[in-house]
């Protein structure tokens, strides 16, 4: 080679290596699908997801470290349009991890959809003890329901209601099941009578002959559990002209509308929930302030898991280093110790899941008030 050929070609490789460099500042995208019932009777949730993800991703998007964009998608509360939606996201490969749905029939419906496309399914909510062993790419952030059912046995209606006997009206999901079984086996093991159990399907409206069933059993206490429908129950029990029974309910946290649409029937209301917004907490209040103004509705525990999520999918990324792959998320995710979040700390147990502490919350004076600490289960 000539000496007047070197320099030429070193010039070359120079400018090959400057173009294969990335370019300084350069902040690169990662998808994340979003599953989330953005209409149906579940529509309030799902709003909360897509209002929630939203705030989280802009906030990590600012600091500048990585972008995400996140996919949102209707899968309307129902498991076959959830399992439709998770099949074009694990076919997707721009999709690095998916999170959702709301329901745990949702999840479970996506959990072998998922684990054949090696994708993260990241749910906010689902609480079935089954959901998150189905695949090691399930995972969820709610706590399950044989930790939240027992406690609402043993501690809201033993020892916080005084309860005696008492009633059940459950949706017959896989959620309802789970939730339903769990509460009655710690039932029986605390001494409640349950005098009435009834089911129903889901989307079911009109719930009078089901309030007639456990009306005839005489329960001092009656437990609703289910999420959407709870506003109606509440305000046909009324309707019924049955006012001598307390009601508490096993699903829809501090939901607004139960508030909003009940109005003086949901007075005495007890409920169960891992997350409360406290006006002491003002990191979490400045949070719920800015939440509720772009959603017009106050937040429940459920939207602060799903902005929890798209935090611990950014950190499973970050994690990653240079390679971040659906697998690597996975694995960072299992493996993540230390992550505190707005509803607290989060380390997943082998199965993909975590188990929560609960707080008691009233309805007193058209306001939730929290009647109960953490250390109430003591």
């Amino acid at each position: 080679m000539s000496r007047k050929r070197i320099p030429l070609l070193a010039a070359l490789l120079v400018t090959a290596a400057l173009l294969t460099m990335p370019v300084f500042g350069q902040v690169k995208t990662y998808k994340i699908g979003v599953l989330a019932p953005i209409t149906g009777v579940n529509a309030e949730y799902g709003k909360g997801f897509q209002i929630a993800t939203k705030m989280a991703a802009d906030e990590i998007n600012a600091k500048g470290e990585i972008k995400l964009e996140m996919v949102v998608r209707d899968s309307k509360g129902d498991a076959k349009e959830s399992a439709d939606l998770a099949r074009q996201f694990g076919d997707d490969p721009s999709i690095m991890a998916i999170i959702g749905d709301f329901t745990s029939s949702a999840c479970m419906a996506d959990a072998p959809i998922i684990d054949e496309a090696g994708v993260v399914l990241l749910s906010p909510t689902a609480s079935n003890p089954s959901y998150a062993a189905m695949s090691k790419y399930a995972f969820s952030i709610m706590g399950r329901q044989d930790g939240e059912a027992p406690f609402f046995s043993t501690y809201l209606l033993k020892k916080f209601a005084g309860a005696k006997k008492v009633g059940i009206l459950w949706v017959n999901s896989d959620w309802g099941k789970s939730a339903h079984d769990n509460f009655t086996r710690q039932a029986k093991k605390d001494g409640l009578d349950i005098v009435a159990d009834v089911n129903y399907i889901a989307d079911e409206k009109d719930f009078s002959s089901a309030i007639a069933k456990l009306r005839r059993g005489e329960p001092d206490h009656i437990i609703l559990m289910d999420q959407g429908p709870v506003p109606t129950i509440i305000n046909q029990i009324a309707q019924a002209g049955w006012k001598d029974v307390k009601i508490t309910t096993l699903g829809p946290g501090t939901s607004q509308q139960i508030i909003q649409l009940c109005k003086e029937n949901a007075e005495g209301l007890l409920l169960t929930t891992p997350f409360y917004i406290d006006k002491d907490n003002k990191e979490a209040t400045a949070w719920a302030d800015k939440f509720t103004k772009l959603a017009g509705f106050a937040p429940t525990v459920h939207p602060a898991c799903a902005y929890d999520t798209v935090y611990l999918i950014a950190q499973a990324i970050k994690d990653s280093g240079s390679k971040v792959t659906r697998d690597s998320i996975r694995q960072n995710l299992q493996d993540m110790k230390g992550f505190v979040g707005l509803t607290g700390p989060i380390q997943f147990n082998p199965d993909g899941d975590i188990f929560r502490k609960y707080l008691i919350i009233q309805v007193e004076n058209g306001k939730f008030v929290r009647k109960t600490d953490y250390d109430f289960a003591k």
